[in-house]
């Protein structure tokens, strides 16, 4: 894969993971548009490579959020920044189970299912539109919610499910307030990501004599800096409640690659 392949999947990826419309399913798109004839284990370094770009991104924007709670979270200080991470910390344990005991099988289902990427994004739809449908969100964010939540995160490793939009739209649909939906969404992704990119680094994945490494690098910070101008700009979209017109965006863009796929 090129240096200009990458640097666009880089700008995709780093729009994609905070609009709620499937960076991952997006990313398989744009990956079967140029063509590349990736292997699987290849497609998911990519994949991999660009979400840990925008947990950085993340981590920038929520800086502050962050320290506060790993300050609480080390000196077991009572307080919302520790309550708020244990919450994320039982959101991570579906996703961690089903990459522990799944792998091989989700990793089957990168590089080139365009179908099956087509058929997610019309249930990323389908959530977006139920989610838009509430009106009255007053819920706090307790320990059931948060590991539900975490639940429909782990799904939504499937590419073309939209994990910020699945997991913002359970949130919204359990009445939780839209403000504190998202501030969890983006949040308790960053560990799963680092996670799985230290993992990688152990496997091996990222070795510094593969003739890949410079287009991964730029597609990296394409992805960190993109990320950064999008997840400040969906902070202040989610406060407006227009979930469903990425819904409409998402079911068309499902059926363009489900007939692209026959």
């Amino acid at each position: 894969m090129s240096a200009l392949e990458t640097l666009i999947l880089g700008i995709i990826q780093g729009l994609t993971e905070f609009l709620p419309v499937s960076s991952s399913g997006h990313l398989e798109l744009a990956k079967a548009l140029f063509g590349s004839d990736y292997q699987q284990n290849q497609s998911l370094l990519v994949t991999v490579t660009l979400h840990a770009a925008t947990a950085l991104s993340t981590v920038f924007v929520f800086r502050k959020d962050i320290v506060l709670i790993l300050s609480e979270l080390f000196r077991f200080k009572k307080g919302e920044s520790l309550d708020f991470a244990l919450k994320i910390l039982l959101s991570m344990i579906p996703a961690v189970l089903v990459g522990l005991f799944f792998e091989d099988f989700i990793s089957s289902l990168f590089g080139g299912k365009i179908a099956l990427v087509g058929g997610m994004l019309i249930l990323t739809a389908v959530l977006l539109y139920m989610a838009d449908q509430v009106n009255k969100n007053n819920i706090q964010l307790n320990f059931k919610n948060a590991f539900l939540i975490g639940v429909i995160q782990a799904v939504a490793i499937l590419p073309g499910i939209s994990r910020s939009g699945a997991t913002i739209a359970l949130a919204v649909l359990l009445r939780i307030d839209r403000d504190k939906a998202a501030r969890f969404s983006f949040l308790m992704v960053i560990p799963l990501i680092f996670g799985s990119m230290a993992k990688s680094i152990i496997d091996g994945d990222f070795s510094t004599t593969s003739p890949n490494l410079a287009p991964l690098i730029i597609g990296f910070l394409s992805a960190f800096i993109t990320g950064i101008f999008a997840c400040r700009w969906m902070i202040k979209l989610v406060k407006k409640s227009q979930l469903k017109y990425f819904g409409y965006y998402c079911l068309i863009v499902g059926l363009i690659a489900i007939l692209y796929s026959l």
